[in-house]
């Protein structure tokens, strides 16, 4: 988490501006009154706002304004305008130690977010530009902006078959869904080159996620399932074939145009392939120099605010 003053840096000026204003009132109202409760307030909010240094800073200038508004007013003589400074002093180690705690969080919190960037580049790195005759670009952001681990895989690689592309949203996120990613990508760069068919390489790859949710417990086991698109682009780029097992339909651009291209017979997601015998045929589309296809996830066709 960001705290409030890197999203909105003039904030950094309010805890020393709230010292000022309780200093002035404590000069404008009779005696009888002191603004110290404002004051210590704002060392406290400092310590949460500001780095070590600004409210270290705000510490000193209200501890300063503190003892001079009490002796001004006289309070200093008698053992109130004492409590008021011990409050104050007081703020000022609490402020102090909230720091610490959050600039403690918030190391703990870029070290997992740097981990967790680490290890979904190993799970799913960066394509090549070029793979056979296509150019390839992929984006990845992931729903956990804050852990940026998320559920989807994807992968393509060069074939004797032809160019084969895998994309798949697994349920779920976090790092259970890491590791059922590593494993359908796994298995698909190992299956894709030794299987010509496209629908039993769909085959091998639920088996592989069969045998993985098979060492975690049954409740897992019941509710894992992976959607996934598996496409085939041959070496002259004259057709795509495409095997949709329950993952949002991909889009073939020509001349400006955006076409969807919704799977002949639905099929079911992998690992809920046991619920019925039938498999779909691959759905065969036609393309012309200068197509573009694109994979999506439901990240994308379900997104509230435009995608950049």
């Amino acid at each position: 988490m960001d705290r409030l003053t890197a999203r909105w840096p003039a904030w950094r000026w309010a805890p020393p501006a709230l010292v000022g204003v309780a200093a002035c009132i404590d000069v404008t109202t009779p005696a009888l009154y002191t603004a110290a409760p404002l004051i210590a307030a704002a060392c406290v909010l400092a310590g949460a706002m500001l780095d070590l240094r600004g409210a270290v800073g705000t510490g000193a200038l209200a501890l300063v304004l503190t003892v001079l508004l009490e002796w001004h007013s006289g309070r200093l003589a008698d053992a109130v305008g004492w409590t008021e400074v011990c409050n104050v002093v007081l703020a000022v180690a609490l402020g102090l130690d909230v720091n610490r705690m959050l600039d403690r969080r918030d190391r703990r919190i870029a070290t997992a977010r740097s981990v967790a960037a680490a290890m979904q580049r190993a799970v799913l790195p960066t394509p090549p530009r070029e793979i056979g005759p296509l150019r390839v670009a992929a984006r990845y952001k992931a729903a956990d902006a804050e852990a940026r681990v998320g559920g989807d895989a994807y992968a393509i690689q060069d074939t004797p078959y032809g160019v084969r592309v895998l994309i798949g949203d697994v349920r779920g996120k976090g790092v259970g869904a890491v590791s059922t990613t590593s494993t359908l990508i796994g298995a698909f760069r190992e299956a894709a080159h030794y299987v010509p068919d496209l629908r039993e390489l769909a085959v091998r790859l639920e088996d592989s996620l069969e045998r993985d949710s098979l060492q975690h417990d049954d409740d897992r086991r019941t509710e894992e399932f992976t959607t996934a698109l598996i496409a085939e682009i041959d070496h002259d780029c004259r057709s795509l074939r495409v095997i949709n097992r329950g993952h949002p339909e991909p889009y073939l651009i020509r001349d400006g145009r955006i076409t969807a291209l919704p799977p002949g017979t639905p099929d079911l997601p992998l690992s809920m392939g046991q619920l019925s015998d039938v498999r779909a045929r691959p759905d065969v589309v036609p393309l012309s120099p200068g197509d573009v296809v694109l994979f999506v996830t439901d990240g994308v066709t379900e997104a509230r605010t435009p995608c950049v």
